[in-house]
């Protein structure tokens, strides 16, 4: 599906152009170790400790946190800056007094919900330490997911000394104030080809958010098995590899649970009507025949009786906006090639592309019943885009070019071309990941806004729980600076943050995320002993 695993023709020429550069402001911003990089930022000089009993406080804030997100969120930070090692206590070896102590951190955030709503606000402002309060660091927001995304950037400024046995903070006074580019900044991943067990799952979630990526696409279905329980459908998950290689429902609204708590959506997709062979394993009269099993029979009403039935149970925990509908690489002569389906098409006097467009179409009136915004891969644009949903967002992943004719007709496009953001294609580097714009060549403020970002696809043919982090990162995190940091503050030169993304790679290897070197394309080893730093 998709060229996945396939030479990508262009991306090294395109790397090599940056090669070439000249010494920037950016030495300076390299310093900051920061990833992404936030839209503003200052600092200062001065070496602040943090308190062994460093503490919550949310004084003044108007959110409750009765569901505790903001308090696990304060303790996952904790964790990941302590990275297991033993404090030492109150030490405080700078002779500076205790202004040079951080006693804790006061988050003050202006909504009271904690409904993860996409497009909801999730800038946030940082200062340490705090003007009115020297010791403590304060952390202001609109939402409790832009508390989360200043909780990680607090958790990068913070430095475990291993002499001293302290966490410290370099180059305070800190004041950075920050938010995303892009409202939709994905990740991909696909149970389908090869089963990801749950603690997989979660541990992926967890690196996302290190990233600042807010939605995890998950490429549940396909035409290699049927993973999920479908309670509408019991007989659905019989497609699945086994009985123990499986979802149940609890199972997706744990994940789903999961990633929200975090400030993370999920985006399920049942890709209709072509990758959908295993589901006549439970259901063969979804099949054309038996000899001729996809696409989806597009004869049948039952047919679309299970796809109401799975997105009617979708919307009990799928509680994004967005439904995937896939809809591409549909070869549909297995309809012609069946002599009833053959029939119907001739009785209502459809090509096989019209019956293509008419499946398309219905399901995505189903979709829209049940609450949800569509999205479909290109290909359907491409076919029939003037037919489509206003409410369709188009996927691109093949076509140059396809975003500027998308958003000129006026519908919203996300950005995963394959040559550069398919994550799979292990020879890409983590330049050409980094350089992918997805404004690339629209200028007209209204189109600009139609894009709503973009997403990194882990497609899993060849990935399954032994290597999908080292393949998914750092590349993934090259990516994620481009969709969150402001366009003017991105380096022209992705070789100028090379630097800068070795520590964030380093970093995720001490949080217990297994990110490949640098150097090289995607889930390569160290090619020699040596410094993480400097691979």
């Amino acid at each position: 599906m998709r060229g996945r695993g396939a030479k990508i023709a262009g991306v090294l020429p395109l790397f090599m152009l940056f090669i070439a550069g000249t010494i920037s402001a950016f030495e300076d911003i390299e310093r900051l170790r920061i990833w992404p990089l936030p839209a503003q930022v200052s600092h200062g000089g001065r070496r602040m400790y943090i308190s062994g009993d460093f503490k919550l406080v949310t004084e003044g804030s108007k959110y409750g946190d009765t569901s505790g997100i903001l308090k696990e969120g304060f303790d996952r930070m904790l964790s990941i800056v302590r990275l297991s090692h033993v404090i030492s206590g109150d030490r405080n070896s700078s002779g500076s007094g205790g202004s040079a102590l951080l006693q804790g951190l006061h988050v003050i955030i202006s909504s009271s919900t904690d409904e993860l709503e996409y497009e909801a606000d999730e800038s946030y402002k940082l200062v340490v330490p705090s003007p009115e309060k020297p010791s403590y660091a304060q952390l202001e927001a609109k939402s409790v997911y832009g508390a989360l995304h200043g909780l990680q950037t607090f958790s990068q400024l913070c430095h475990f000394n291993l002499k001293k046995k302290v966490i410290e903070i370099l180059m305070t006074p800190w004041n950075i104030t920050d938010q995303p580019r892009f409202s939709y900044r994905g990740l991909l991943i696909d149970t389908s080809r090869h089963y990801l067990p749950l603690p997989v799952i979660k541990n992926v979630i967890d690196s996302m958010t290190y990233a600042k990526l807010n939605v995890l696409h998950w490429h549940i279905v396909d035409t290699q098995s049927f993973p999920l329980e479908i309670p509408s459908y019991p007989k659905l998950w019989n497609g699945a590899y086994s009985s123990s290689q499986r979802y149940t429902f609890e199972d997706a609204a744990e994940i789903v649970n999961y990633a929200q708590r975090r400030g993370i959506h999920v985006l399920a997709e049942i890709d209709v009507p072509g990758h959908a062979l295993s589901w006549g394993k439970g259901y063969p009269a979804l099949w054309p025949s038996k000899n001729c099993q996809e696409p989806l029979d597009v004869s049948s009403d039952f047919t679309f009786k299970v796809i109401d039935g799975i997105l009617s149970d979708f919307s009990k925990i799928f509680k994004f906006k967005f439904v995937h509908l896939g809809g591409d690489e549909v070869n549909t002569t297995c309809w012609s090639a069946t002599p009833r389906i053959a029939q119907w098409l001739k009785k209502h006097r459809m090509s096989e592309g019209e019956a293509y467009q008419y499946f398309v179409l219905r399901a995505q009136k189903i979709a829209l019943s049940h609450g949800y915004e569509i999205i479909n891969w290109e290909e359907t644009f491409i076919n029939f885009g003037s037919k489509l949903n206003s409410k369709t967002v188009v996927h691109n992943w093949l076509n140059t070019g396809l975003v500027e004719n998308v958003t000129a007709s006026g519908l919203r496009c996300i950005v995963s071309n394959q040559e550069y953001w398919y994550l799979d294609h292990i020879d890409a580097p983590w330049q050409g990941f980094y350089a992918n714009e997805p404004l690339q060549n629209i200028t007209d403020k209204k189109q600009q806004s139609l894009v709503l970002g973009g997403e990194v696809c882990m497609w899993g043919e060849h990935i399954d729980a032994s290597d999908i982090e080292q393949t998914i990162w750092p590349r993934a995190a090259a990516a994620a600076e481009r969709l969150w940091t402001p366009y003017a503050k991105l380096a022209k030169n992705p070789n100028k943050v090379t630097t800068r993304l070795a520590h964030f790679r380093c970093l995720l290897n001490r949080r217990g995320v297994a990110a490949a070197p640098l150097v090289g394309g995607g889930r390569v080893v160290p090619f020699e002993p040596g410094s993480c730093l400097a691979q």
